[in-house]
């Protein structure tokens, strides 16, 4: 397939780019910076096939860049992990809303269709909660910044289906990978001053990063999946399960709390997903027959620790 790509220069589209390469698809990654995205991938064996300047909230030439491809990915959006001031929110929503709208324009204009759209979310869509399981047919919270942002989000994707364009949409967890929130994370464990984060009672739903790649890849290529899709382990764990099997994993005590000011001043307000939690279960995913290679923690984590040495 001929794939094009936005947010590919990420902590998961680099690695999607370099599992399509891999497989022999072709990759047309739209960037802002073409001389970093460049960069990114020149040490790498998984190169794309080209590049394409773009304003992901502008209409464009590079719009004309879709026409002919098979499959779209949509990973663009301004990081979360920062303090959300009022221009800082207005850049969240509409990097991904009208960000979205302007790719979905691009299909709507574009002489050879694409089949398929597959587009991020996040779990933020149900709100948070100590009690209370989500599915992906539950209903969104109301009065929540995230949510809102994954609802607004979500819409402009569908859209693409009025242009028979076939949408799948993956609501992601916490990324267990050599990036993102877990390596941050992983820090004071080194320091011998590992614990739970926050209370520990509340939700960890997350996915190892070679997973989410793999649903990613799934929903391109299988033409039965549509609509939305969870992108989270089977077992998720509260936070101090969670602290215990990473002490476990690198020899470490995990006992020590981890007070709220100390993940927010590494992940901004964005650690509202980290300190709140919910759980999070991947009832359509499963039933799409999508296989997990890390469907435990313990296995998870273990296989992040030795990667990030």
């Amino acid at each position: 397939m001929k794939i094009a790509i936005t947010g590919a220069t990420g902590f998961v589209g680099s690695r999607l780019v370099a599992r399509l390469v891999d497989e022999s698809h072709e990759v047309k990654v739209l960037t802002r910076n073409v001389e970093k995205a460049r960069k990114t991938f020149a040490a790498s064996k998984f190169k794309p096939l080209g590049y394409v300047a773009y304003k992901p909230t502008e209409s464009g030439d590079w719009q004309a860049a879709i026409s002919g491809c098979d499959g779209v990915v949509n990973l663009a959006g301004e990081p979360i992990s920062e303090r959300w001031s009022a221009e800082r929110k207005r850049r969240i929503i509409d990097s991904r809303q009208i960000g979205t709208q302007k790719l979905v324009e691009a299909i709507k204009d574009a002489e050879q269709k694409p089949t398929v759209l597959v587009s991020a979310s996040a779990i933020g869509f149900y709100g948070t909660s100590e009690s209370a399981e989500f599915l992906e047919t539950s209903e969104p919270v109301e009065n929540d910044f995230l949510s809102k942002v994954c609802q607004g989000w979500e819409t402009a994707a569908r859209k693409a289906k009025d242009y028979g364009v076939r949408v799948a949409i993956i609501r992601t967890g916490i990324v267990l990978g050599e990036g993102g929130a877990i390596a941050k994370m992983i820090m004071p464990f080194k320091l011998y001053a590992g614990g739970p984060i926050g209370s520990g009672q509340q939700w960890f739903s997350w996915i190892h990063i070679d997973d989410l790649v793999n649903l990613y890849l799934q929903a391109l290529l299988d033409s039965s999946m549509h609509g939305v899709y969870n992108g989270t382990a089977p077992e998720p764990v509260r936070m101090k399960e969670l602290a215990d099997t990473l002490g476990e994993v690198m020899d470490r005590p995990s006992w020590l709390p981890v007070p709220d000011f100390a993940i927010e001043a590494l992940l901004g307000d964005g650690a509202v997903v980290v300190l709140k939690g919910q759980k999070v279960l991947p009832e359509r995913t499963q039933a799409a027959g999508f296989s997990y290679q890390y469907d435990k923690a313990k296995n998870a984590l273990k296989d992040v620790v030795e990667k990030i040495g």
